[in-house]
């Protein structure tokens, strides 16, 4: 079936259009009326939350201003299909970053990519805007400071997701001028806003469970978080260069760039800002990094052992503990100059909208926890001491290392169960109930 569009419509693509910044992204494009939005996506079809369907985006699909359309970007032909009569495309599809498969990573943001590139040549697309990341050029070891655009790639990337990120990108890039294709790639760091599905929740049910109470590493590093709306603004921005011919999109066409709000904040005092504007304690208790890197490893080889059989992905890997420790804070004149960026909304109102849209994860918005806490607590120390004797059995008894490992095994076992052990049965710094 081939879709019909008509001389008068001008039709935009957003590749992972039910992700978070990308639902943003749409919302913006329908308000300000620039395209009609074609949304594709994995699911076979769309289900709209309440609060969509009331809005702006359930009339925008009654009206036939925004569509839906199914597609896998590993399949070439679904990809074409959903692309015929587009003159823009948004490419922001990616899987969950949190799983480190190689093999997953790159059958998307490589494979995947190649062949957005190849639809867009076919069919006359004449702008590609790729959601890229500023991950693709962290080395997982070495903090990053203001670093600007001529950052090269490292020679080892942090995860496989950063890597095959990279790959992307540079397909993209190099793909700019191809039958008329002007291409730009989007580094958006540390998106946050209402509507996140990962860093608000996580950070609560961490807060809930009574883990949010570490600080990993010394708590100084310095990040560049960036909200959504600024995130969506500046892939707006980016398509409006590149569609201003002359100089201004020669310029600004094969280019990469970091978009950020511009106003870097240590890591640890973002964290605590949002878990106390939604009723929660800041982080206080400190933990060097080098002690929880061998516990992350242990957590990510049970994983790879477990996961076949319905682990949750764990939060905390090796990769996580390096994000988690590092600075990484990223300068935006490149796109200011540009593109015309600069951000919309400020860090702290961001903040602010981030807290207000989640207020229903509050602790007096939350459910009583029930009886089988405790049977669960139970559940966590057995595997706890299975896993650490395991450990100790297999690293210190065999390898002599115990001068080294013993310390380390003990202080994973006092922060694991100070962790997990519900607050009225700490045995670790607790406290009598008022």
């Amino acid at each position: 079936m081939v879709m019909e569009v008509t001389e008068k419509e001008r039709w935009c693509v957003v590749t992972g259009g039910r992700g978070f910044a990308a639902r943003h992204l749409v919302e913006m494009l329908v308000r300000h009326e620039m395209f009609h939005v074609r949304i594709a996506d994995l699911a076979p079809a769309i289900q709209l939350e309440a609060h969509e369907e009331a809005g702006l985006l359930g009339e925008a699909m009654r009206s036939g201003r925004v569509h839906y359309v199914s597609a896998d970007l590993r399949d070439k032909a679904q990809v074409i299909k959903s692309f015929q009569g587009a003159e823009v495309v948004f490419h922001m599809a990616a899987p969950d970053s949190s799983i480190n498969s190689y093999k997953l990573h790159y059958s998307v943001n490589v494979q995947g990519t190649t062949n957005v590139i190849d639809a867009c040549v076919e069919v006359g697309v004449k702008r590609l805007i790729y959601t890229s990341s500023p991950s693709v050029v962290f080395d997982g070891v070495n903090s990053i400071l203001n670093a600007n655009e001529t950052m090269p790639y490292p020679s080892k990337h942090n995860d496989s997701y950063s890597a095959t990120k990279a790959e992307g990108e540079a397909l993209v890039m190099k793909a700019n001028g191809r039958n008329g294709l002007l291409t730009c790639c989007i580094r958006p760091s540390s998106i946050f806003g209402p509507g996140d599905r990962l860093l608000v929740p996580s950070l609560v049910a961490a807060a809930r469970a009574g883990k949010s109470k570490f600080i990993i590493g010394d708590g100084s590093n310095l990040y560049d978080f960036t909200y959504v709306e600024n995130v969506v603004h500046a892939h707006v921005c980016a398509e409006r260069a590149l569609a201003s011919g002359g100089e201004v999109s020669a310029k600004a066409a094969g280019q990469a760039y970091f978009i950020t709000n511009m106003e870097p904040i240590k890591f640890w005092e973002f964290m605590s800002l949002l878990l106390e504007g939604l009723g929660y304690d800041r982080p206080s208790i400190k933990i060097p990094a080098i002690i929880m890197m061998p516990i992350a490893h242990l957590v990510e080889l049970v994983y790879k052992l477990l996961g076949p059989y319905g682990m949750k992905v764990p939060q905390l890997t090796p990769s996580r503990v390096r994000l988690l420790s590092c600075s990484r804070t990223f300068d935006s004149s490149k796109a200011k100059d540009l593109l015309g960026y600069a951000p919309v909304v400020p860090l702290q109102e961001g903040i602010k909208r981030t807290i207000d849209s989640f207020a229903h994860l509050t602790p007096q918005n939350q459910p009583k926890k029930e009886v089988n806490d405790r049977v669960q607590w139970k559940k966590q120390i057995v595997i706890a001491i299975v896993i650490l004797i395991t450990l100790y059995l297999n690293f210190v008894a065999t390898t002599g290392y115990s001068a080294i490992l013993i310390p380390v095994l003990v202080a994973s076992m006092i922060f694991f169960f100070r962790g997990i052990f519900p607050e009225k049965m700490k045995l670790l710094g607790s406290k009598k109930d008022d």
